[in-house]
């Protein structure tokens, strides 16, 4: 769906800003209390369990700004932090009613221009539930309530003055002029199109406006599972501005095996923004998790980086402490710790999914 918007030519990119890198200091992070039961059927209640667990990793280092339906959901997503000794001096409730909560996806993306004061502002990237579901317009006007909420500048991303619809989940950054993102998701014709009538080029220009960044890089699918069509958090990510984690599955008989072999032979190829390539270390995957008949995402790739801590999904796998090994050794300022995400991947997202950073 698309909606003629105002035309605003000053975008972010022609006022300075850029989105920064995940691991540059925060602020606060976004996340939304899980209430939708029809993401975790059966479930629901562990899913709040895991959040009292993430709340309390990501509190230690930073404001966590959570979002709520109403007074009633705070003071009972109150009792379940409490119980999980998490900071709830850290905790901020954000009244404004959500369909979902896949926070990276639906929240606020913001972007931050240098100098004494650090500016930040927000773009709005108009979800429309991954160009899939039919319930999005609550979580469409998350960025706006942010914005009202921190008095903060808010750009309507466009394209010839129609809405253009981006993820969070779909776009990677090294903070540095670098973008990652995935053919699968923005580029196919047919399947959960968010922008009609729009190719690379024009994706590329837009994202260029929006983002604050010179260059793209497209890498070519994800695992099967994700019902967001390939998003990039799931497959690929940054580590440090010029290394790069990137899932590999060795067992040739699985179904993830050639379209993640595609990747490495894509990558190889790519360049960041000053012309060199990057370096790539390879994260597994774990062994694959189902539920019923769904083979679900399950993915390390999926992990979030805090100020205090790197947060990875595990899956009880014997790859889980390989992954945490491999992320120990790329992030030794910050504790890098697993949880376990068997049960939220049902939702067919993880971690990374349900947050989003607020650049300091």
């Amino acid at each position: 769906m698309t909606k003629k918007l105002n035309n605003d030519t000053a975008t972010p990119a022609a006022l300075g800003y850029a989105m920064p890198a995940e691991w540059e200091k925060h602020a606060a992070t976004w996340l939304g209390w899980p209430h939708n039961e029809t993401d975790w059927p059966g479930k629901i209640d562990t899913i709040r369990w895991v959040y009292g667990e993430m709340v309390r990793k990501i509190s230690r280092g930073e404001i966590v700004r959570l979002l709520v339906n109403n007074q009633a959901e705070a003071k009972f997503a109150r009792k379940y932090l409490e119980r999980a000794c998490a900071d709830l001096k850290q905790v901020e409730f954000v009244v404004h009613p959500t369909n979902r909560g896949w926070t990276r996806d639906s929240g606020p993306i913001f972007v931050k221009r240098p100098g004494r004061r650090g500016e930040t502002a927000i773009v709005h990237f108009h979800f429309n539930a991954w160009a899939k579901y039919n319930d999005w317009q609550k979580d469409r006007k998350v960025p706006e309530t942010a914005a009202k909420l921190l008095g903060k500048r808010l750009f309507h991303a466009q394209h010839n003055g129609k809405t253009f619809v981006v993820e969070g989940g779909g776009i990677e950054v090294n903070g540095r002029g670098s973008v990652l993102t995935t053919e699968e998701c923005y580029l196919d014709p047919k399947v959960q199109v968010r922008n009609p009538g729009l190719g690379r080029a024009e994706i590329d220009e837009t994202l260029k406006q929006y983002l604050g960044v010179t260059n793209v890089m497209w890498l070519v699918a994800g695992p099967v599972g994700d019902d967001t069509h390939g998003h990039i958090d799931d497959i690929c990510r940054f580590v440090n501005p010029k290394t790069l984690v990137l899932i590999k599955e060795t067992n040739k008989k699985d179904i993830n095996y050639k379209p993640l072999a595609e990747n490495w032979e894509r990558i190889q190829d790519l360049r960041l923004e000053d012309g060199s390539k990057p370096e790539v270390v390879a994260l597994p995957m774990p062994s694959p998790v189902y539920f019923e008949d769904y083979r679900l995402p399950a993915s390390y790739a999926n992990f979030y980086i805090s100020n205090a801590a790197v947060i990875v999904p595990t899956f009880n796998d014997p790859n889980d402490r390989v992954a945490l090994g491999i992320l120990g050794d790329l992030f030794p300022d910050r504790e890098v710790v697993g949880i376990h995400a068997v049960d939220l991947v049902l939702g067919f997202g993880s971690l990374h999914c349900l947050t989003q950073q607020q650049p300091a």
